[in-house]
């Protein structure tokens, strides 16, 4: 638990005091949010707000992992898995992905950067080796990940074999990076709900870290690799998100940007796929899955109305929901609260659902 915390606090530390640091060097360079000419006219005031934050995260949680590991190395047995360096790879990997849309964004000077096509390429090369990796690095017959579709755990009723696995986590790894892009759109609401995501995995992957079968084969074990390592990066991760949340609350001084964005969305999903728990991951990332399905409502009820009815009509006022609200007359800081509050419920109920599995799975009363 020692280095747990120790995660947590390094990362916490790095990002609270160097995400100042950011926001003057990245002033200086003129490294300043482009915003949407068709979003809300509250939004304006941001023009200019320095960008690429989501680096400070990224950074702050590598070194968060780095230094969990020193401390773990002085103990016997312990230290760095291919399954921690897996999850830093995909978040990193994704992070420059969304570094290199950004960098454009601001070039460029307007609020799209990337091309979708070259976008989903960034997340194709990543999310693919990503994946074929997880598959490897075997100890104990037990590799990262494994092909089965999980809940709780896994599924071995429904396996896809190595290609389509491939895909599926691809597809998973994007889907969850786009939505917490999506979310990026208020001050500190897709900081604030990741911070509650990895929170839960903190404790996910600490539990079977406690109650792993290769460790005690008791009714309801877990076939988990590297369990603690995967929760050291969601420390990590979660403490990163902290730091960075003291200046990305509104009104913000630094925005994480396409680089956080996409790396935080495409880390949940990777711990879901070495935890076990991807389908829980639709329960505990619930404001993000109602945020791209608002968005995919809206275009594809525009699209429709469009071609059968002539003039197009929208479900919403603007998509993603949270600008719905927005333009309803909510404060950005009341949409991001009771967001905030959506999210805190769905990783409430997340985790009330894997324990409850551990009670039925381990026959306790």
């Amino acid at each position: 638990m020692t280095s747990v915390l120790l995660a947590a606090v390094a990362a916490l530390v790095v990002s609270i005091l160097g995400t100042p640091l950011a926001i003057r060097v990245l002033r200086r360079q003129g490294m300043g949010q482009e915003v949407r000419v068709d979003g809300p006219k509250t939004h304006l005031v941001k023009q200019g707000t320095p960008t690429m934050g989501g680096a400070v995260i990224v950074i702050s949680t590598v070194l968060g992992y780095a230094a969990a590991q020193l401390y773990l190395v002085t103990q016997p047995g312990r230290g760095p898995t291919a399954t921690g360096f897996l999850l830093l790879y995909l978040l990193v990997g994704l992070g420059m992905v969304g570094f290199l849309d950004d960098f454009i964004k601001i070039h460029k000077k307007r609020s799209l950067g990337l091309s979708k096509t070259a976008k989903l390429v960034g997340q194709l090369v990543v999310g693919v080796s990503f994946a074929v990796l997880a598959l490897q690095f075997e100890r104990d017959g037990l590799a990262p990940a494994s092909t089965s579709l999980s809940f709780v755990r896994d599924i071995p009723e429904i396996t896809f074999g190595a290609m389509l696995f491939v895909l599926f986590t691809y597809l998973f790894t994007a889907g969850f990076s786009n939505a917490v892009n999506l979310t990026d759109g208020l001050d500190g609401l897709a900081t604030g709900s990741s911070v509650m995501v990895f929170g839960a995995y903190v404790v996910i992957s600490f539990w079977q870290f406690g109650h792993l079968c290769a460790r005690q084969t008791i009714s309801g074990c877990y076939e988990i690799r590297d369990p603690l390592d995967i929760a050291l990066v969601a420390a990590a991760a979660l403490g990163a998100c902290f730091g960075f949340l003291w200046w990305n609350a509104n009104p913000a001084r630094i925005i994480m940007g396409d680089t956080g964005s996409l790396a935080l969305g495409g880390l949940m999903a990777g711990m879901a796929v070495l935890t076990k728990t991807e389908l829980l991951l639709f329960v505990l990332g619930g404001l993000f899955v109602v945020e791209v399905l608002s968005s995919a409502v809206q275009v594809t009820f525009f699209k429709a109305s469009r071609r059968f009815g002539g003039a197009p009509k929208r479900v919403f006022r603007m998509a993603p929901i949270h600008h719905h609200f927005e333009i309803l007359g909510w404060t950005e800081m009341t949409v991001v609260v009771r967001f905030w509050i959506i999210t805190g419920l769905a990783v409430a109920f997340g985790l009330g659902l894997f324990y409850a599995d551990w009670l039925a799975v381990a026959d306790i009363q």
